[in-house]
């Protein structure tokens, strides 16, 4: 059926629901990090024990990423993002219930799963009303998952401080993020299965390879969450232990990062409309690569956050063009497409931490640091890739009807 004009109601509606499903993804991760500590401390763990029950959560999300595509294609976006978003509050709940390190790593091997199964689905059902618009919205969705981590973790604080424990704070937040599942399920957008989408020829969308364009931009989210990872775990490091900056000052970096990355995803739409997918991902490429690599020769503590702020505008606009870019490219393998790029994407945030890492114990991590910088500029360079293939597919209409849960 023809899609309703962007002022339609219920078009409306549809992308306030996947604003709400963004939120609650962002709440659900920003909770459990704020409180990561109380379950290290409750379950007495060192270090080390931690690292290998985080790793949990890892595994789970590219294991969940590995299975969504197919089930998108299949049954649509609606029908898979739902139970998980609904799933989201009840698995955030399980870490707090676990009484050692093995059940710790096993609920959290769930909580990755949901969460990572939830991001494909949301990112795909983002494409539907982002393709309904026939204009760039993804930006603003990413937006407002910094927003729910930010709100996540403000709540994980507040719950601390008032000394309350874990079971209370995901309970809570768990409870909310439910509400907000049921109100967005009841205004989504009900898309149809990608197999209503196949080619002439009957070929199961399934059972087409994806071609070597959608690989390709799951290599530049890669390079992009390397730059992520590393300055989540790293630049405040910098700051401290190579500049000699105050240990108050040295956490800017990461905030000014943080704060750039999701002031840079709010502007991302207009700009998009604005310059093109194209023209926005080589600028803010540039914008990231040379920024980092300009502090980093400065070598000084204001410097090295205005720095890492630059970084964090550049890289904010590049991942939803890219997650955009995949959804569009072949609308009967949308979901693959996004969990392709998605998985190669979380790989590279996890991986990122680990690079520079590695590479500051051979050559300081000053010079390790000029790594995501050049990522940024390769990113920069490769910006054709994003490049549609056909006609813009946000000008096709798509087979989506709307209605309640």
């Amino acid at each position: 059926m023809a899609l309703p004009a962007p002022s339609h109601p219920s078009l409306a509606r549809a992308r306030v629901a996947v604003y709400g499903l963004f939120l609650l993804a962002g709440m659900a991760i920003g909770t459990w990090t704020a409180r990561i500590p109380a379950i290290k401390a409750d379950l007495r763990l060192t270090d080390g024990q931690l690292s290998l029950g985080l790793l949990g959560i890892a595994a789970g999300a590219i294991t969940g990423m590995q299975v969504v595509g197919r089930l998108v294609d299949r049954y649509g976006s609606y029908r898979t993002m739902v139970p998980m978003a609904v799933a989201q509050g009840l698995v955030l709940v399980l870490p707090a219930f676990m009484p050692n390190l093995a059940t710790l790593a096993l609920a959290l091997f769930v909580f990755g799963s949901v969460h990572g199964t939830l991001d494909v689905a949301m990112n795909a059902n983002a494409v539907v009303v982002e393709r309904a618009y026939n204009r760039p919205i993804m930006s603003s969705f990413h937006a407002l998952y910094s927003v729910g981590g930010f709100a996540g973790a403000s709540a994980g604080g507040l719950f601390a401080h008032a000394r309350l424990g874990p079971a209370v704070t995901f309970a809570s937040v768990g409870a909310l993020i439910l509400v907000i599942s049921l109100l967005s399920a009841r205004w989504a957008v009900r898309d149809h299965a990608g197999t209503a989408t196949a080619h002439a020829d009957g070929e199961r969308p399934g059972r087409r390879r994806l071609g070597g364009g959608v690989l390709f931009l799951g290599v530049l989210a890669f390079c992009c969450l390397v730059g992520e990872g590393a300055s989540a775990d790293w630049s405040s490091v910098y700051l401290r232990e190579d500049l000699g900056s105050s240990p108050a000052f040295a956490a800017a970096a990461y905030a000014a990062f943080s704060v750039m990355m999701t002031a840079g995803r709010f502007a991302g739409d207009r700009l998009a409309a604005r310059l093109g997918r194209v023209a926005l991902v080589r600028w803010c490429g540039g914008l990231a690569g040379a920024g980092l690599a300009v502090s980093l020769l400065a070598g000084h503590p204001v410097a090295g956050v205005a720095g890492f702020g630059l970084f964090g505008a550049g890289l904010s606009c590049i991942i939803p063009q890219v997650f955009s870019a995949a959804g569009h490219r072949d609308q009967a393998q949308s979901g693959r497409a996004l969990a392709a790029v998605a998985s190669l994407g979380y790989t590279g945030f996890l991986a990122g931490p680990v690079i520079i890492g590695g590479l500051a114990e051979l050559v300081t991590l000053p010079r390790a640091l000029f790594v995501p910088a050049v990522l940024a500029l390769f990113v920069a360079l490769a910006a054709p890739a994003l490049r549609s293939p056909s006609p813009d597919p946000a000008a096709r209409e798509a087979p989506v009807s709307e209605g309640a849960a």
